[in-house]
């Protein structure tokens, strides 16, 4: 095959949709397709899927791409939702459905672990555990579905059970059943690092066996088996990439090289991520992640983004063109807020059990200031992951002062000023709404041209495993920002978030567990 009509596929697995892109060999976007999936919610706090609509999308997806494209296939990578889980057999088929990060099932189990407030120099808090971590949910597992435990061979993370699933049973041998450490190290069982922690594996009762050895996410994990070539239209035989966590991916996607870049990306949930070439300090309501390249990465992790703004907009029985316009076209209630929190929080909270809504209104209030408020909420609720990752203090108590409110809104105070980042994501597509992100965040966004940055990482990663390009190559080939917008100074604004995360201290109490 001509090297310089080589393709690379990479394969996002998400949370409400599969997509997939293919670069070429100097890494630009070829064509790119999607295809949507819901989430099961059989029993209220769970969040499942049947895997085989995993497979569906996929199929669907690529049926979507030019059938010239995919031929010249040469690699394919990965890049997955983090922290789910899927237990498998010792083919890799699935023995229930996934069950994935928003699941809140496993609060219970949370008790298991090392006390995330210890914070001694000697041994420092661990990553933030989260009850829709695969850890939680495996000891959910062992607790409540022996027989499926009893069965289990294989805890997958979605992306691998992916991976494994186009390798074939046939090829296990070739390598397809690994874990690579940017994923394995948000599963609440390894280390910051993405070393399984076999201690604390052992001391949760769960099998070693049942977690499969690292490789680096460029690795060659497996090809492609003939059966899955033929329903994707692709080739047989082309090497699989171990891949990455989405986040990782995106990282790689859009182009972050230096220490102290940083990317926020807007979806179902909300990221942001600061890069280190050294394992960044431990702190309480953040994450410090091994990245798809070798580095590493801090991140605020925000649950209720786009989530919340889909159900807003659902109660409030509007399109998105309709969300958008009224919600921008509207003054902003100085008395209304929205707290997005409706599947708990992750950064900086760590508060599973917060909640959220509309509070303050009047009869006054239309629908598009309504929406104005969800618009703002969540994106307070970035802000506060935000200054988590600046070293700003937060205060999530019944009063805030004065001085308390320069605090959340000097960028030049914080102890690690982040003034810039790019900004990435399906979420973030609307001008109005990228103006209030920077307002609210007190930065400068640079919109990269790069709608699929976490498939896009997956296909450089399948491009590295495959030989065409080694990792420090990457960086060269980072997307050009489309536009660059600048914060503006509102102090309303500044005062709003301030009593916004005032309200989130008041009403916290009322849904914490009573004793």
């Amino acid at each position: 095959m001509n090297a310089m009509q080589s393709r690379f596929l990479g394969i996002d697995l998400g949370t409400g949709s599969l997509k997939v892109a293919i670069v070429d060999e100097a890494g630009a976007e070829r064509a790119a397709a999607s295809a949507a999936y819901a989430l099961e919610m059989p029993q209220p706090g769970w969040a499942e899927i049947d895997v085989e609509r995993w497979w569906d999308a996929l199929v669907l997806a690529c049926g979507r791409l030019p059938g010239a494209e995919r031929a010249r296939v040469r690699a394919i990578g990965f890049s997955g939702q983090m922290h789910g889980v899927v237990p498998t057999d010792a083919a890799g088929h699935a023995l229930r459905c996934a069950m994935l990060w928003p699941d809140t099932r496993a609060r219970a189990s949370l008790d298991a672990w090392p006390d995330a407030l210890h914070d001694s120099a000697a041994n420092p808090p661990p990553n933030p555990v989260a009850p829709g971590m695969a850890g939680p949910l495996l000891s959910w597992l062992t607790l409540h579905e022996r027989a499926t435990a009893d069965a289990t061979r294989w805890a997958l993370q979605p992306k691998d059970w992916l991976r494994v699933r186009l390798a074939g049973s046939a090829n296990a041998a070739a390598g397809a059943f690994v874990a690579d450490p940017s994923d394995a190290c948000a599963t609440a069982l390894a280390a910051p690092d993405g070393a399984w922690d076999f201690a604390l594996i052992e001391r949760l009762g769960l099998p070693a066996r049942w977690f499969a050895p690292l490789a680096p996410s460029a690795a060659a994990s497996g090809t492609l088996c003939a059966d899955a070539a033929r329903a994707l239209g692709l080739p047989a035989g082309v090497v699989l990439a171990a891949g990455a966590g989405d986040t990782p991916c995106a990282v790689l996607g859009s182009g972050l090289r230096e220490d102290g870049d940083a990317l926020l990306t807007t979806g179902t949930g909300g990221q942001i991520v600061v890069t280190s070439s050294v394992e960044p300090p431990a702190r309480r309501g953040l994450h410090r992640y091994r990245s798809a390249s070798g580095g590493w990465y801090a991140m605020a992790a925000m649950q209720n983004v786009g989530v919340a703004l889909e159900a807003a907009r659902g109660w409030l029985s509007c399109d998105w063109a309709t969300a958008y316009a009224e919600a921008f076209a509207a003054q902003p209630s100085q008395t209304l807020a929205f707290l997005p929190y409706l599947s708990g929080e992750r950064s900086p909270w760590l508060d599973p059990e917060a909640r959220g809504g509309w509070l303050g209104a009047g009869l006054g209030d239309t629908r598009g200031v309504l929406m104005r408020a969800a618009f703002e909420g969540v994106a307070f609720a970035l802000r506060a992951g935000l200054d988590a990752l600046r070293g700003a203090p937060l205060h999530a108590a019944h009063a805030i002062s004065a001085a308390d409110v320069d605090s959340l809104t000097d960028v030049e105070s914080a102890a690690a000023p982040i003034t810039v980042l790019k900004l990435a994501g399906g979420g973030s597509v609307d001008a109005r709404w990228r103006q209030l992100l920077a307002d609210v965040l007190g930065a400068r966004l640079d919109a990269i041209d790069c709608p699929n940055a976490a498939a896009r990482g997956a296909a450089l990663l399948g491009g590295v495993a495959c030989g065409h390009w080694r990792m420090d190559e990457l960086a060269a080939l980072a997307p050009a920002a489309t536009c660059v917008v600048q914060p503006r100074a509102d102090a309303a604004l500044a005062q709003r978030y301030a009593r916004f995360i005032d309200l989130y201290g008041r009403v916290r109490t009322w849904f914490a567990p009573k004793p």
